[in-house]
């Protein structure tokens, strides 16, 4: 359990200060009753049950104070819920390392391949979306559960520069956004807007984010920074590194693509760690800060260093089972006990009025 005003707790400090009113007033009752009647040793030498019930309807009262202040704190459970209507967005790296043979035809087909047979598994009520990016993050198809227009949108990709995964995260948020209301457009680096505040914890969305690169971002917003963006949102972001140790040579057919299709700037590191020109490219995948993004968002971090890999990991992606956690707050509950024990403290004081 959480609480939506966790500084009101503070009150609670209320009750001590009750007990220790209502003792120092027994006190005072009591040396009242020894100097002035001698009824206080006729109390004494009742039953044991006569404490009870000079001093029950107080603490009963006290514990209703108790609760009521924490009533006024407005405890929340997360609750997870099933959810009917899922949204994955699948955000693609589409940088020239991808050109890379080692996984034949190339990365890049394998990976397409892959997608399209995630796409052809899904039940026809998932909506899916397709990000590509390389050296910026572009919506290629916005989420749809129409899955001839999300396999043309896969076989369409082409290849750029660089590798901005942080752009990606954001540029999947932004799809979400459009589709779900509950979601805030992300906050983009240099450009005006102000972050939601950030969901409770635990409070996941049922829509998810599948990120696939064979590199290390070297453009855009930090990875780590676009999934604190995402945690804010209660986006689980799922990251799945793609490529083989020994690296492969960069497919000529490929390459032809990549140079027409790259956004401006210079070459400088877009093979995910690996060499220019046609030289061949070793797995340069930053393994560290793909499980980051995935621990902080309460996603999980994949290899995968073949095609069959890529689309075991794809197809045992948790996309048939997501249940969205709900915040549901319990304060009218606390209120009701409260007013509960107020009553009977109430009660019981009248019907169990302590001899004078």
């Amino acid at each position: 359990m959480t609480f939506l005003w966790l500084g009101l707790l503070v009150l609670l400090g209320l009750v001590p200060i009750l007990v220790g009113v209502y003792a120092w007033s027994q006190r005072r009752r009591r040396r009242g009753s020894a100097r002035y009647s001698s009824l206080a040793l006729v109390r004494d030498a009742r039953p044991g049950s006569s404490r009870l019930r000079r001093h029950l309807p107080f603490a009963l009262f006290a514990a209703a104070v108790a609760v009521l202040v924490i009533a006024l704190g407005r405890p929340a459970m997360v609750l997870s819920v099933p959810s009917n209507q899922t949204t994955i967005m699948l955000a693609m790296d589409v940088s020239g390392s991808m050109c890379s043979t080692d996984i034949l035809p190339t990365r890049l087909e394998a990976a397409e391949e892959a997608a399209i047979a995630f796409v052809n598994g899904q039940n026809a009520r998932t909506r899916i979306g397709l990000v590509a990016f390389s050296g910026f993050a572009a919506v290629i198809q916005p989420p749809t559960s129409d899955q001839k227009a999300l396999v043309d949108a896969i076989r369409s990709l082409t290849t750029g520069r660089r590798t901005a995964v942080g752009s990606g995260i954001l540029a999947s948020i932004d799809a979400l956004a459009e589709v779900d209301p509950s979601i805030a457009r992300s906050v983009q680096p240099g450009r005006p807007g102000t972050e939601p505040p950030p969901v409770l914890p635990g409070a996941y969305a049922a829509d998810i984010i599948v990120v696939l690169t064979d590199g290390a971002s070297n453009a855009g917003p930090e990875p780590v920074d676009a999934a604190q963006q995402a945690v804010n949102r209660g986006l689980r972001v799922y990251t799945i590194g793609f490529g083989s140790a020994e690296g492969g040579e960069f497919d000529p057919v490929c390459r032809r693509q990549f140079l027409g299709n790259e956004p401006g700037g210079g070459f400088g590191g877009g093979f995910g760690g690996g060499g220019g020109g046609g030289g061949g490219f070793r797995r340069g995948i930053d393994e560290d800060t793909l499980r980051a993004v995935a621990d902080l968002t309460g996603g999980e971090y994949f290899p995968a260093e073949s095609a069959a890999q890529l689309e075991q990991v794809l197809a045992g992606l948790p996309t048939t089972l997501i249940t969205k956690q709900e915040v549901v707050e319990v304060s009218a509950g606390f209120v009701g006990l409260g007013g509960l024990l107020a009553a009977i403290a109430l009660l019981l004081g009248r019907v169990w009025r302590p001899l004078p």
